[in-house]
């Protein structure tokens, strides 16, 4: 092959594999769209069309945005992953496996497509639900529609920052993005959503350093405290995975929900990962513990209320779902 000929396959199996927007920045607010498609063919070929749609439905409302930010990834389980796209599973891709420890219980809840839709202000995100949802019509049932927003800065309702451990620059994408290992899905990510519950009257009784010691950093600045050698682990500590390869990271793009009239404060978490074991890894260790028994103490504050597993394909692949 020649030097340009291997440019341009070069270039071509780019745009095959331009990921969604996995590494789109913070945004002030989001929305963690969760689907059941019905199970007739038709529902099902319905979902295909629209879930193939998904460039020309966001630049519909990107193009109304004013130069807002505005971005949409779309995940699809492994429930409806053969129906849908008529391809064996990603190599990974499973459903969410419940982890259930002596206190506490990572759930497994319902859920065929996740619309993780992230916005500089809540009407975008409207509008755009707005429009799917009348694409999609009766093929589909909501199970789960939680608007999230930028608390301060970055904070949770926890009040500590929130994903100070994300990888940046080259790593970002290394830690993120499928690689050669599965090269019929290179461009792909590993999707986990779950939703905590918080008590927040009962955080609020702890102490400055107790709620420190939990996850592991100061409150006030961010800075990260040691690790304890042994005996309880902080927050922190248990979702750090390292091997003989090293330190393996996930992207996390948590947000605050909270419906005070109901008493209802949480976190909505969205982990993005090469590799889905290193995510199942970190709850194993929350909730089973390391050494077991002991717990993640924060889930003695915070109570897991749904679990999905998705893999949100590249672009193109999901475009080419309409052939």
């Amino acid at each position: 092959m020649s030097p340009i000929s291997s440019q341009i396959s070069a270039a071509q199996h780019a745009l095959d594999t331009e990921p969604q927007y996995i590494d789109a920045p913070l945004s002030a607010a989001a929305a963690f769209l969760v689907l059941v498609v019905k199970d007739d063919a038709a529902s099902i070929a319905t979902a295909r069309s629209v879930v193939a749609s998904i460039d020309d439905l966001v630049k519909n409302v990107r193009i109304r945005a004013n130069q807002a930010v505005f971005t949409c990834n779309v995940g699809i389980s492994h429930r409806v992953w053969g129906a849908l796209t008529g391809k064996p599973a990603p190599s990974e891709l499973a459903p969410f496996r419940e982890v259930r420890g002596a206190t506490h219980t990572a759930v497994a809840t319902a859920g065929d497509l996740l619309y993780h839709i992230r916005a500089d202000s809540t009407d975008l995100i409207i509008e755009f639900e707005k429009i799917l949802l009348e694409a999609f019509g009766d093929s589909v049932t909501a199970v789960d529609d939680v608007a999230g927003f930028r608390y301060f800065d970055g904070r949770d309702l926890l009040e500590f920052i929130d994903g100070t451990a994300n990888p940046d620059g080259l790593s970002l994408p290394a830690a993120t993005i499928v690689g050669d290992e599965d090269p019929a899905y290179t461009g792909g990510s590993y999707v986990v959503i779950q939703k905590y519950l918080h008590d927040l009257s009962a955080w609020r009784a702890q102490t400055v350093e107790a709620q420190e010691a939990i996850i592991g950093r100061t409150k006030f600045d961010n800075v990260e405290l040691p690790d304890a050698t042994e005996g309880q682990k902080s927050h922190k500590t248990l979702c750090t995975i390292e091997d003989a390869e090293g330190e393996h990271d996930i992207l996390r793009d948590n947000m605050p929900f909270a419906v005070p009239g109901r008493g209802e404060y949480g976190t909505y978490f969205i982990g993005y990962s090469r590799h889905l074991w290193v995510i199942e890894k970190m709850l194993e260790r929350m909730f089973i513990g390391n050494p077991p028994p002991l717990h993640d103490r924060i889930l003695d504050f915070s109570k897991a209320v749904a679990g999905v597993t998705f893999f949100a394909p590249a672009r193109k692949f999901l475009s080419d779902l309409a052939d």
